[in-house]
Formats: C-alpha cells, sequence, structure tokens
C-alpha cells in the first residue's frame, strides 16, 4: 500500500482496482482490462475520456495563460468568456457568477453569500437552511452538513446548528410512502410536513431550501408529479429561497439543459455546478445567484471595501477555457438532445429489470437510473446491510462494467452522454447477469424475505 488517505474509501480495503487510461466510454486498468464507465467517472465525464479538444484546449491555455487570479480587481478573458455563457443558459434572470473548484465548496460559498446577502438587507435573523432527509451536497464542513447521509455526517461532528439546518422529507415514495398511499397523498403529506416545519421554525429566521433535482448518491430519486411544484408554492409563500443543487443534473445529465427545467423547477434563486460544467477534465465549480442578491452583497462589499471570499484558484483560466470548450461541444453536437433520446432508451432498457426476483424499483430520468434491490420484493423491504449492492458491484466490475452501489443497495448507472445504444445494451446486458448472480448471493446466504 502507498501513503494515499483515499476520498470515500474503507482505508483498509484500498488499491483495488489500479485505472491507468481511458479512452471514449471505456477505461483500463494496470493490467490492461477494459471497463465500460457506466458511472462517467463520478457522475461527471460526460465527454468520455481522451477528447482530443478539451486536451488541444489545456495545453494551448496552459501556453498563454497558466495562471493568474482574480483577487482586487484583476480578471481575464476565459473567466468573463465563462461567467456570460453561463448567465446566458441558466434559467434565471441576470444571473451572477462565483468559481470555485469543487462541488462542495460550490455549496460553501452558497452558504456564506446567503448570510453575506440577508446581513446585508438587514434580515441577519434569516439563516437557517432547510435540506432533505438523504441528501447529498457535499463533505466539506458546511456543505458536509447540508448532506443527510450517514456515513458523511456520523463521526465527524458536523456543526449542524452552528450552520443552521434543518430537515425534511426525501421525496421518495418507493421507500417513503405509507400503506396504500397513492403518490398525490404522499406528495400532499411530505409538503404539508414542510409547511409546518416552516411555521415551526419561523419564515423569518429561513434562508433557503436546498435540493438536487433529481439525487444522486442517495439513489436516484426522481420525485412524484406535482412535488416541485408545491414545495415552490411553500417557499414562495414565505420568502424562502429555491437553492438548486445541479453539481450533477446540470449540462444534459437529465435529457434537458439544466435539471431544474427538466424536473419542472422555475427559476431558481440559487444554482450550484461543478462536475459536467469541464466534464471533469479541469476542477471548476460555479455558484450563481439572481441580480438582485448580487446587487445587495456588491453594496456591502463597497461599504466593507472586499468581499472577503474567494480562492486561489476560483476562476483559474485553464479551468474556465475547459469549461468553454465543454459548453462549446455540448452545443455544437447537440448532447442535449442526444442524452434526451438515449435517455429513453436507456430508460426503457433498464425497465425490463422490474420485474426480476430481486429488484424492487426501478428508477430514473434521462441518463440517469437506479435498480434497487430489495430483501423483499413484495413489500420493497431493505436489505439489512450493504453486503448485496457490494457483491453487486464487484461482479459488474468482475464482467468489465464499473457501476456505483449507492443508497444501499440500489445499482446506479450514469454513463457518459457521448455513448450510443451499443453501449446502453452492453451495461444492460452485464447488469442483466449480474443480478442472477446477485441474487443466488442473497439465496445462498438466505437474506430473503418473503
Amino acid at each position: 500500500m502507498t501513503h494515499v488517505i483515499y476520498p470515500t474509501t474503507n482505508l483498509k480495503a484500498t488499491e483495488q482496482l489500479v485505472i491507468d487510461r481511458g479512452e471514449g466510454a471505456y477505461v483500463y486498468d494496470d493490467q490492461g482490462k477494459r471497463y465500460l464507465e457506466g458511472l462517467a467517472g463520478l457522475w461527471c465525464t460526460s465527454l468520455g475520456y481522451g477528447n482530443q479538444e478539451l486536451i488541444d484546449t489545456v495545453q494551448e491555455q496552459l501556453s498563454r495563460l497558466s495562471y493568474s487570479h482574480m483577487f482586487g480587481g484583476k480578471t481575464h478573458p476565459q473567466g468573463m468568456a465563462l461567467a456570460d455563457k453561463l448567465a446566458e443558459m441558466v434559467p434565471m434572470d441576470d444571473a451572477h457568477v462565483f468559481f470555485g473548484n469543487s462541488g462542495s465548496d460550490a455549496n460553501d460559498t452558497h452558504i456564506k453569500m446567503l448570510r453575506y446577502y440577508f446581513n446585508a438587507i438587514g434580515k441577519p435573523e434569516k439563516r437557517k437552511i432547510i435540506t432533505r432527509e438523504r441528501a447529498y451536497h457535499g463533505v466539506t464542513v458546511a456543505a458536509g452538513c447540508l448532506t443527510s447521509l450517514p456515513v458523511n455526517v456520523n463521526h465527524f461532528d458536523a456543526p449542524l446548528d452552528a450552520v443552521g439546518i434543518l430537515r425534511t422529507d426525501h421525496p421518495h415514495y418507493f421507500s417513503g410512502r405509507q400503506g396504500n398511499e397513492s403518490e398525490a397523498e404522499f406528495v400532499n403529506r411530505i409538503t404539508n410536513n414542510l409547511e409546518e416545519l416552516i411555521l415551526r421554525e419561523g419564515p423569518e429566521t429561513i434562508a433557503a431550501f436546498i435540493c438536487e433535482p433529481v439525487t444522486g448518491a442517495s439513489g436516484v430519486i426522481v420525485p412524484p408529479a406535482g412535488y416541485y411544484e408545491k414545495v415552490q408554492a411553500i417557499l414562495n409563500k414565505y420568502d424562502i429561497l429555491f437553492w438548486a443543487d445541479e453539481v450533477i443534473t446540470g449540462f444534459g445529465r437529465l435529457g434537458a439543459d439544466f435539471g431544474s427545467n427538466a424536473m419542472g423547477i422555475q427559476k431558481p434563486d440559487m444554482m450550484s455546478f461543478a462536475k459536467q460544467l469541464s466534464s471533469a477534465y479541469y476542477p471548476i465549480s460555479a455558484s450563481v445567484i439572481r441580480s438582485d442578491m448580487h446587487a445587495a452583497i456588491a453594496e456591502q462589499s463597497a461599504k466593507a471595501g472586499v468581499f472577503g471570499h474567494g480562492y486561489t484558484y476560483s476562476g483559474h483560466p485553464v479551468a474556465c477555457a475547459v469549461a468553454l470548450k465543454t459548453l462549446e461541444i455540448y452545443e455544437r453536437d447537440n448532447l442535449f438532445a442526444h442524452a434526451a433520446t438515449l435517455g429513453d432508451y436507456l430508460q426503457n432498457k433498464l425497465a425490463q429489470f422490474k420485474d426480476h426476483a430481486l429488484v424492487g424499483e426501478v428508477r430514473g430520468k434521462g441518463m440517469i437510473g437506479a435498480i434497487e434491490m430489495s430483501a423483499n420484493k413484495a413489500t420493497g423491504e431493505a436489505f439489512a446491510d450493504g453486503s448485496v449492492g457490494a457483491y453487486a458491484i464487484a461482479r459488474c466490475q468482475e464482467h468489465g462494467l464499473i457501476l456505483r452501489a449507492v443508497a444501499g443497495n440500489s445499482l446506479a448507472v450514469c454513463p457518459p452522454l457521448i455513448i450510443d445504444e451499443s453501449h446502453v445494451d452492453e451495461i444492460c446486458d452485464i447488469v442483466g447477469r449480474v443480478l442472477d448472480e446477485t441474487l443466488e448471493f442473497a439465496q445462498g446466504n438466505n437474506l430473503l424475505k418473503g
């Protein structure tokens, strides 16, 4: 073993697969074995591996301007152009953009800008943030408080009270329904709970509500019809900002330019981006706010003499150049439309597993999906631990497919946007074999119920 402390890993089970190179939708290990990258790295390599245009962009920008910061009035053409391009694209009026390096720091930045903004307009008590159960919004100290997954919160003594975190229901009907509750009744119940939480805490103390339009690490939760319409009506009623975390769903993943548009969310007040913004060829994130928030923050910074927030690599010129080229490729090659068409094909192919004896639910939208394996197919009862998911992922890897187990025992599928139907067929052929093998594993270990 080397001296690396690995992220999101059992630190006593490291270095099991060494990825040596990538090409298109495939990666190769240090032994030369090929794997179809079924999760686009970590939901991010939308253009696949070895895209020569992006590689050339990196080289050209490094040669021209390898680094320049954006502190104290300094700027560069790539950063200004990228901000203007994003402002033109997002479903917000006259948006303004702050650049960082990861989805986690994008959400950290938003927490700080929320406080700065409400202090600037004379509402310092308006600082609490509503997140959802089973949410994932990053792992830094502040953004990690927005995350609700136990493995990301337990043992870290997350300062939830200091950050002002409130939690409301997750919108997963399959695991959250009560009795014979219909989807509409489920939506009514959990949105009523949201409103009761707001009234109990006091609307004047709550700054924002954060959500992924469709979740990733928490299990690819696609909320039922009408959910976001009801949520936004409640937030508007009590003057609470809607914060769309589009770190995964932005730039085509759901078959539309943005997840907010795909899911019927009307004009978010704040948006977070990373991952597919640069197809992960260079680290970059963006925290986007509406114009009146920016105006208040700018006025306060003028009084203070400086907006005292920023990173050494905020708006790194190489990262901005790569992101600009990535957005250009999306538009030129009609990749959002391709993702919509191929997303329908993917969802239809995944749906064939609904009747499998091990599968409780198949869900997804566009180019992201999940197959949830259940201990009891009839009731949807979950397995006691994540051993079934871990076994299935290991079998996928053995067969040359990289997926990820999320929410315990759900197989997450999130391939690069550049794939075609043959890649989807390859994914589903392997998944079919793996489900059969995993069923035998569960039966052999007496893990099934009912």
